[in-house]
């Protein structure tokens, strides 16, 4: 008997058995039953593992639960118990379908990480809100399962739609379940296919297992799947070669120890201990970072960037459980620190032209933020400063940045090139120095009577000082950051490095005088 529609609703019965059923009502009930059962056993488990709950781990800690789609059961269980052993912190797994999963996250608001069989899983926990960092694991494509040899002969995808071949489906709760619908939809193959189909499964898993039993004579799942299956073998069917999987594992915004969950995380994606398990399993790691239970991160940042990221990398560091060595000076003397062979692992420039100056350590850099010059003086303007041409005036004292240690001077130097004031302004200049800071402290000091320097640096100031506009449109700084193409760290500092480009992160820097750049066209 024919499906009536392919809609794909989950549906574990053999068509036989859909023929005799006549109660709709009855299995839409008894569906609703199950789905309450699992919320009630993930939101116990959690209840169970949390603080202040009915068990603890031995060494006193609470364990760090993680959903785990079941694509991901066997190699996720042996990295769990090495990081057990290794780190003594416990973890407590659970499986199922990541749809499942994610709905039982969804109505719980529970646990720590989130581990489904793709990441598009990922994508819709983060827009419903449930979900904080990223890290990806690994990669997976979709193949079609059969007992050792072959038997059927199974090499195409019309093979499958034979009367005497018995076919097996993760159901639409599935991570190859649902990519497999919505590759095959788009290609206008995927009616046939489910009409042929005598069993959607909750978990590919199980249908690797039918295949093995002989209760299926084929079954579309994982290419990793069937490494974990002796006596079953994989075809690659050539409609099903964009059914492609990546594999991550995410932070959940309910979590409250993400510093311990982070690690976990790292643990699984370190490419010298959890992506070693991944691999065996017959997964396709991505490219991971060295494991480091406290891994360092250098960081170089222009002296003018300090105040609008120095606070977002302290909250880094603590909420990674990692340690952000930070050198913060004028950007011509950081570009001599790389030339003479110092490797930061990102870079944030106080502008385009100095990143340039090293772009071949970097990948690509992207413009966050813009800083403009002004001028600065004594509050009242005591000696009636009025413009950039009236600091060329006999008698007055300038300060500016260093046109070679500092992006700010290069800045200033060219504007005043062009506007035909160098020579002019260069007579009252008494000194030069590499950062912005240092001049508006020499200021304030008394021992200049004005002095160039970003706006940033007068919201430093405060109104210890009094600001007045530079009109020049070559008055402009544009930073942006990148990160090390030798970066030991390299996940780790990407996610420095997005943290520094995140909403929260933006806040900080206008309050800090930036204009931000990000996103703008």
């Amino acid at each position: 008997m024919h499906h009536d529609s392919c809609s794909f609703a989950p549906d574990r019965r053999s068509r036989a058995d859909r023929g005799r059923i006549r109660f709709p009502g009855l299995v839409l009930l008894l569906s609703a039953a199950v789905l309450v059962a699992l919320v009630l056993v993930l939101a116990y488990r959690a209840e169970l593992f949390s603080p202040g709950g009915a068990d603890s781990a031995a060494d006193g800690r609470q364990p760090l639960v993680i959903y785990c789609g079941a694509a991901a059961k066997k190699p996720v269980e042996i990295a769990a118990k090495k990081y057990e052993k290794e780190c003594g912190r416990a973890v407590q797994l659970d499986f199922g379908s990541s749809q499942s999963l994610l709905n039982g996250i969804e109505l719980t608001h529970r646990g720590d990480l989130f581990l489904p069989a793709d990441e598009s899983y990922l994508r819709l926990a983060r827009s419903k809100g449930l979900l904080a960092e990223v890290i990806p694991l690994a990669e997976m494509r979709a193949v079609v399962a059969v007992k050792k040899g072959n038997p059927k002969k199974i090499h195409t995808l019309a093979n499958l739609l034979a009367a005497d071949v018995k076919l097996a489906q993760g159901d639409s709760g599935t991570a190859i379940g649902k990519l497999t619908q919505e590759s095959l939809s788009a290609a206008g193959k995927w009616e046939p296919l489910c009409r042929r189909t005598v069993v959607f499964k909750d978990t590919v898993n199980a249908v690797a297992n039918d295949v093995l039993l002989g209760s299926v004579d084929a079954g579309i799942v994982w290419d990793a799947t069937v490494r974990q299956y002796p006596g079953v073998e994989a075809v690659a069917v050539e409609e099903l070669s964009a059914v492609r999987s990546r594999l991550a594992v995410g932070v959940l915004t309910s979590c409250r120890r993400p510093t311990e969950a982070l690690r976990l995380a790292r643990y699984l994606a370190a490419r010298d201990r959890g992506q070693l398990d991944l691999a065996e399993a017959g997964f396709q790691p991505v490219p991971g970072d060295p494991w480091a239970e406290t891994p360092k991160i250098l960081f170089f940042s222009g002296a003018m960037l300090r105040p609008a990221i120095d606070a977002t990398i302290n909250e880094f560091e603590k909420r990674e459980g990692v340690q952000v060595t930070r050198v913060y000076n004028g950007c011509g003397i950081l570009v001599s620190q790389m030339k003479a062979g110092s490797r930061p692992d990102a870079y944030f420039s106080c502008d385009r032209s100095f990143m340039a100056k090293v772009a071949g350590l970097f990948l690509d850099s992207q413009d966050v933020s813009e800083n403009r010059l002004v001028i600065l003086v004594q509050p009242g303007n005591p000696l009636g400063v009025t413009d950039v041409a009236s600091l060329g005036r006999p008698g007055l004292r300038v300060g500016l940045a260093h046109p070679e240690k500092s992006a700010m001077g290069a800045i200033t130097h060219n504007m005043l090139i062009a506007m035909g004031l160098a020579d002019t302004v260069s007579k009252n200049v008494k000194v030069e120095l590499a950062t912005g800071d240092s001049l508006v402290n020499n200021l304030q000091a008394g021992a200049l009577d004005a002095v160039i320097v970003c706006r940033s640096n007068a919201m430093a100031a405060g109104d210890k000082v009094q600001r007045l506009p530079i009109q020049s449109p070559l008055g402009l700084a544009i930073q942006p950051v990148a990160l090390g193409k030798n970066a030991k760290y390299p996940q780790l500092t990407s996610r420095l490095v997005e943290t520094l480009k995140s909403q929260e992160s933006r806040a900080k820097f206008e309050s800090a005088g930036f204009r931000w750049q990000l996103g703008r066209k």
